[in-house]
């Protein structure tokens, strides 16, 4: 039986861990957060995507979960799955995944594939993962053991692509690392696409999501000069969808958030920086993306002088605050800055979101409004941030003093738009 050790059991590695347990492979998940463990174990997934019948499953199966990394010694599969976040000064953070290597090569066995998962700029698996492993292993990628990259494609609170109907890219340090981590995966996945190497499998997976993030800074930018021709660009965006080629809709917004678009491209730019060639268009899209949480602050603003007032000391509703429709995910929310911005110019926040019970940005707790509705009504201003489908949105128009729509999608009702 293959046994398997999946590094990181968040958002990437547990869906992977339930998908090798359905292929009857058996599992150990590695975590360093012993609450994420204990929980596992007892039958509590912290990941809305893998349900408490998925985990309990995945248990009957004899997944484990553990701190301890001991299983990687007895693993012929370690699948690196930690976060690749951004770190002080905005650059790559490579911590966890060098912290990941070094505990797979302090205990790799000849034979062992070991694959990473986590998002990172071209070179990642060759130059900083294939390293720490040989060093610490003495063996060599290619020969003793294989190394690949094979990029994680989850789109939480996705109900139609998964783990196992998601095609699967794959690129080895050499042509014998990627048919192993081919072979790997055709057990996990319906279609397996193998790239010349690891390097073009790691550019394929930061060009898909600074394709979108380009997309967004573009419609974003859009929309804000659109405003001052006095056009609206929702209604051109209506007409331009209607093309049956050539163009893909993509939505303004009050910013992008979750993982992939506030992060990938800056792990693509930095990289193309350091090796002398610059991607100007994604670094401005970049910057775009991240200036239209103070876009939405100073039409906020705008919005009440026009009605004699002023932000300081305003109640300000904010209404969804998830960065994703229909989803639970806070992770990098574009409602995170908006609330900094507000509480700047003396805003008194609320929110309501039915997703998120409790709501926190850098660790300054929002008072959650039970009634979307009746807070509306109280608020001197309603900003509607993330238009979840169980909101009351038909209804809100007639509840709200004042109300600024950031997602087109009460048109028509009196709101004001992005």
């Amino acid at each position: 039986m293959t046994s398997v050790a999946v590094i990181g059991l968040g958002y990437t590695g547990l869906p992977l861990a339930r998908e090798a347990c359905r292929a009857g492979m058996r599992v150990t998940g590695i975590d360093e957060n012993p609450a994420v463990t204990a929980a596992l174990n007892a039958g509590r997934s912290h990941v809305p995507d893998v349900t408490a019948p998925d985990l309990a499953a995945m248990l009957r199966a004899g997944f484990r979960a553990t701190t301890d990394e001991s299983p990687l010694a007895e693993a012929s599969v370690a699948v690196i799955c930690v976060p690749t976040p951004l770190d002080a000064t905005g650059g790559p953070d490579l911590t966890h995944v060098r912290r990941a290597a070094s505990g797979v090569g302090d205990r790799l066995k000849p034979g062992t594939l070991v694959v990473l998962e986590s998002t990172s700029f071209p070179g990642t698996t060759d130059d900083v993962v294939r390293s720490i492993v040989e060093r610490a292993s003495g063996l060599r990628a290619g020969t003793d053991f294989a190394l690949a990259f094979a990029p994680e494609r989850i789109d939480p609170g996705n109900d139609t692509y998964g783990v196992r109907n998601t095609p699967r890219v794959v690129g080895g340090c050499t042509p014998g690392c990627t048919a192993a981590a081919a072979g790997f995966f055709r057990r996990l996945c319906d279609r397996v696409v193998e790239a010349s190497s690891a390097r073009e499998a790691e550019l394929a997976k930061l060009l898909e999501n600074t394709y979108r993030s380009v997309n967004i800074a573009l419609v974003n930018e859009l929309a804000v000069a659109a405003r001052a021709w006095g056009i609206d660009v929702w209604d051109a965006l209506a007409c331009a969808r209607t093309k049956p080629f050539g163009f893909q809709e993509f939505r303004p917004g009050p910013g992008v958030g979750g993982h992939c678009i506030p992060v990938d491209p800056v792990y693509l730019t930095h990289w193309a920086r350091a090796a002398g060639t610059p991607l100007r268009l994604a670094e401005l899209a970049h910057e775009i993306n991240a200036a239209m949480p103070a876009h939405v602050v100073r039409r906020a603003g705008h919005l009440l002088r026009d009605r004699g007032t002023d932000l300081s000391g305003a109640r300000v509703l904010l209404l969804g605050v998830t960065y994703k429709p229909n989803s639970a995910d806070l992770r990098a929310t574009p409602a995170a800055p908006v609330a900094r911005l507000l509480r700047r110019r003396g805003a008194r926040l609320a929110y309501h979101d039915p997703f998120a019970e409790t709501w926190a940005p850098d660790g300054e707790p929002v008072d959650r409004a039970p009634d979307a509705l009746s807070a509306a009504a109280d608020a001197a201003l309603t900003i509607l941030l993330q238009d979840h489908d169980t909101l009351p949105l038909d209804r809100l128009a007639r509840h709200a003093r004042l109300l600024l729509d950031t997602r087109g999608r009460l048109r028509g009702s009196g709101a004001h738009q992005l």
